[in-house]
């Protein structure tokens, strides 16, 4: 009978080693599953992330009706200064920028002319005049027809016409300033020849400034003359300036639904002709009106809403609203006084969404937990 060798004992433990290697790897896979059942359990538990938001309070406040629009300044009043007769300009007296007054002289110019014209129309006017005075005499004493008199006086008539208009050509030598106001524009030298009707200065009346608004119809009732408007302009920040509405224009331009509001504003020499302002007509005050910032309005909607925070929920609430005045916009319908609104992550929420106001604790997660199991000996 043949034996066979024995096992080497390192055999032996190769043999063993496999099935230990198997359990080892076996529970470490049961392990990682447990813990990642374990990891996906308590995200159940924790429910959804919060989105974080800014709120605000609702709060009642004054607030203003009012009508917002914008216009360039303009010159109630502004004049082009011409030349009613040519000649040489020997002297310009004012200059751009300078505050000229109606009838002052601006510019001389040479009526040497003029003035040559007028003494030789004067001295003829004179001889007509005794003429006329020995007419009288002769007629009166019936030495000279009627006829021959009367052509004498209109003789003296016509030289007394071409004397003042001489003297009227002497006279528009001197340019005068037509309204008052302030050089604007200055279009000539001295020594310059200028034509008769030629622009030569432009002079606007800053006194008083107009700024005109074209208006929605749907304004027309609301908006009437002397109601107090407010003026900022861009080239002066954060100052303001208080006017009137000067005139309201009755009709509606049937193109374009607007009316025509004219507000009229002090000049004082601050504000200039130009300037190009925001104008706001506050036509109704209300004193204790319930309000909230604009922001919180929901812009993507056809109906007025926007969210109240309510616990740990968004909820989307449509709104009734009032009165909008700048920041603020008043709520008639859908908000209690004390309640939160959402001002800023309105973009991502959801009626119902869970969220987490900046600025305020997050509410503590409560640990779900499960009854402990009794083991129960094999």
């Amino acid at each position: 009978m043949t034996l066979s060798p024995p096992k080497s004992s390192g055999g032996r433990m190769r043999v063993l080693a496999l099935p230990l290697l198997c359990l080892c790897l076996l529970a470490a896979c049961q392990k990682g599953n447990g813990d990642a059942d374990a990891k996906a359990k308590d995200a159940k538990d924790q429910g959804p992330e919060a989105i974080p938001v800014e709120v605000a309070v609702a709060a009642r406040r004054p607030i203003a009706a009012s009508y917002s629009g914008t216009a360039p300044l303009e010159a109630r009043g502004e004049a082009q200064v011409v030349a009613k007769v040519s000649g040489v300009a020997l002297s310009v007296l004012a200059e751009e920028g300078q505050q000229v007054r109606a009838g002052q002289t601006l510019v001389r110019l040479d009526a040497a002319r003029a003035a040559l014209q007028a003494a030789q129309t004067a001295a003829q006017m004179r001889k007509l005049e005794n003429n006329y005075a020995r007419s009288r005499q002769l007629a009166d004493q019936k030495l000279i027809s009627a006829n021959d008199e009367d052509q004498i006086k209109y003789d003296l008539e016509n030289a007394r016409a071409a004397n003042r208009a001489a003297n009227l050509e002497v006279a528009y030598a001197n340019v005068t300033a037509p309204i008052s106001g302030v050089i604007a524009e200055r279009m000539i030298k001295p020594g310059n020849f200028v034509q008769i009707n030629t622009p030569i200065f432009r002079i606007v009346d800053d006194s008083r400034l107009e700024a005109v608004l074209n208006v929605p119809e749907r304004e027309l009732a609301t908006l009437r003359a002397g109601l107090p408007v407010t003026l900022e302009v861009d080239a002066l920040a954060g100052r303001s300036f208080t006017g009137t509405i000067d005139r309201v224009a009755p009709v509606v331009d049937a193109k374009s639904g607007t009316f025509r509001v004219v507000c009229a504003f002090d000049g004082s020499g601050i504000l200039q002709p130009g300037m190009f302002g925001r104008v706001k007509v506050d036509y109704d005050q209300r004193a204790n009106a319930l309000t909230v910032p604009r922001t919180s309005l929901l812009e993507d909607e056809s109906d007025p809403a926007l969210f109240v925070v309510r616990g740990d929920k968004a909820v989307r609430v449509p709104v009734k609203l009032g009165y909008l005045d700048g920041q603020w916009a008043e709520v008639r319908e859908g908000v209690k006084p004390g309640d939160q609104v959402v001002t800023a992550g309105m973009v991502a929420l959801r009626d119902g969404s869970t969220v987490q106001v900046i600025g305020q604790p997050a509410a503590k997660a409560v640990a779900k937990t499960e009854p402990a199991k009794t083991a129960k000996d094999n």
